[in-house]
């Protein structure tokens, strides 16, 4: 019998054959979920998901009897904290991998979050004297108490002509940065005051972790009309508004990296936390929906990637700077590095039919759902389904968080016109769902008016892999297929492999998000095709659509705005 020795493999050939990982943490409105990825294969090897103990806080401080205005949407910067030690340590103890073989830590954050910290940064609202003070808090990306302030930048930029403002389509959202921050200026001065500086709070995140407080071009350029050119908008500026916040700027993140880069290398003290091991790379942050671009496999031009969930993000990437009216930001290696990263979105459309499900969902299909174990999602999807479009006669406006893109109005509220004392709780939802559709459509439509081709759709999140029957009825709205990717934590995944471009292939990672695409992602696990008589039919009610977005987002947009107004007088009161 002959007896074969394999050749003893020398440590360089034996760690070049050793599985590496890479983890990947999304931090969305209600959980953080992170994912462990095999840098070689793409494949997905753990999961772990974190719920939020505070979730959304929206009407009372935790712990107080303190009410909250309306619009007021917080969170508590300790959940994140808590969060990340979870995650990181329960991940690689799941997966049964070593600390060691993991080269990289990716993070994705809803944004723009908006956290004020001191100089050593803790957050303010950690501190009693603080604590008590909604200002203090986190304010979540769908916060909208600052629409005011949004008024006056947009009101003063318009005025003096700035630059920066061409790059958001002419308008600025009561989401983002700045207006969180003047709002803060006006109604918490001395939470303004107390400062050092105002964080987004994935930056924090990578903070915690590396010691090191940097930002991304993907945070500042998007949500705080930083670019490459200028930086942060003029003292000038600011001092037009308000002398008292000239050098509001400063209160920001002003190490902005590349996506992709590098932030540092884990802690001592939080390799301790999490079993992880010290000096492991961890990505600069980067906005959740920005970070599946390439998990879906877009890589060039003329591609746009849905990303569907609570809200919907449009991102796509162009060669060429176009500065178009009403989109969110056109920002340079924004999401791809090389190109022009153009985001448009839209502030509600899974939230919708959640709103929709507690509370018009009639008995029957609830009681239909519990009898046959169903949700009542998909109770609800079979009876639209049902019906033709148009067979409703209805038409109704998705602003039911005010509108994104194409108007960036948080003013504006939704609107639902046809109805009758025949109109059926199926025909309802079937409208608010072609009406997400029909945003959707304007939102291509308005970008290929300006010269940006979009040839292809991807479609990614939650929604595109629950609902076959919310997808059919995108697919025909648009009249386009729709390619859904097989990768169901797409935005975590995402965030991992940006981690791998930020440990670089001399660590086991790649040198750009391009050639992890290449070697990582698949082929898209579903297409769907347009129904051509469908379509037809959406042209025409798209047209309908389209009057009444004009007429009360554009003509008689006091209407909706009115009615906030009073919404707000009277809540105020009430809370007096």
């Amino acid at each position: 019998m002959k007896i074969y020795f394999s050749p003893i493999l020398s440590k360089e050939v034996w760690d070049h054959m050793k599985s590496r990982y890479s983890v990947g943490i999304d931090f969305g409105t209600l959980s953080a979920r992170a994912v462990l990825l095999d840098t070689q294969t793409g494949k997905e090897i753990e999961t772990s998901v974190y719920g939020y103990q505070d979730a959304v806080i929206d009407t009372f401080l935790p712990d107080t009897y303190i009410e909250l205005p309306p619009d007021f949407a917080l969170q508590n910067p300790m959940n994140y904290k808590d969060a990340t030690e979870a995650l990181l340590s329960d991940i690689w103890r799941k997966a049964n991998v070593k600390p060691e073989d993991i080269i990289s830590i990716g993070i994705d954050f809803t944004a723009c979050t908006v956290l004020p910290v001191d100089e050593t940064m803790v957050p303010l609202c950690f501190y009693e004297k603080y604590r008590d003070n909604p200002h203090s808090w986190v304010k979540l990306w769908k916060h909208h108490g600052a629409q005011r302030e949004a008024d006056i930048i947009n009101e003063t930029a318009l005025r003096r002509g700035e630059e920066f403002i061409r790059h958001y389509g002419g308008t600025s959202s009561s989401e983002w940065f700045f207006a969180k921050l003047m709002e803060i200026y006006n109604k918490a001065p001395d939470i303004y005051e107390a400062t050092y500086k105002f964080v987004e709070a994935g930056d924090w995140v990578v903070w915690l972790l590396t010691d090191n407080l940097a930002t991304s071009t993907c945070m500042a350029g998007y949500k705080a009309f930083w670019n490459e050119r200028e930086g942060y908008p003029s003292e000038d500026f600011f001092a037009a508004i308000d002398p008292g916040i000239r050098y509001i700027a400063d209160k920001a993140i002003h190490n902005v990296c590349t996506v992709g880069s590098r932030a540092g290398g884990l802690t001592e003290e939080m390799a301790e936390r999490t079993g992880l091991k010290a000096g492991t790379s961890v990505a600069v942050c980067i906005i959740d929906a920005h970070a599946a671009m390439p998990v879906v496999g877009i890589t060039q031009d003329n591609f746009m990637m849905m990303t569907m969930g609570t809200s919907l993000c449009h991102i796509m990437v162009s060669k060429q700077e176009v500065l178009a009216q009403g989109i969110c930001g056109v920002v340079k290696d924004g999401v791809l590095p090389g190109y022009y990263g153009y985001e448009t979105g839209q502030a509600a459309v899974g939230d919708i039919f959640d709103w929709f499900i507690s509370n018009l969902a009639p008995k029957e299909c609830v009681d239909e759902a519990n009898e046959y174990n169903r949700s009542i999602f998909s109770v609800m999807d079979a009876r639209a389904e049902k019906l033709k479009p148009g067979e409703s006669g209805l038409i109704a406006l998705d602003w039911w968080n005010g509108s994104r893109s194409m108007l960036n109005d948080s003013s504006l509220s939704g609107m639902i016109v046809g109805m009758t004392l025949q109109t059926s709780a199926e025909e309802i939802y079937r409208a608010l769902i072609e009406a997400t559709a029909f945003g959707t459509r304007n939102i291509i439509e308005s970008l290929e008016r300006l010269g940006l081709q979009v040839d292809s759709l991807f479609a990614c999140g939650g929604l595109s892999r629950k609902s076959s029957f919310i997808m059919q009825v995108f697919a025909d709205v648009l009249g386009s297929e729709i390619y859904v990717t097989n990768i169901a934590q797409a935005t975590a995944y995402g965030a991992a492999m940006y981690g791998m471009v930020a440990a670089g292939p001399e660590n086991g990672g790649y040198s750009s998000p391009m050639e992890a695409t290449a070697q990582l992602c698949s082929k898209p696990s579903r297409i769907y095709c347009p129904d051509k008589n469908n379509h037809a039919v959406y042209s025409d009610l798209f047209d309908i659509y389209m009057l009444a977005h004009d007429f009360f987002g554009k003509d008689q947009r006091q209407a909706m705005v009115s009615l906030r107004q009073i919404k707000e007088r009277v809540g105020a009161a009430r809370i007096k």
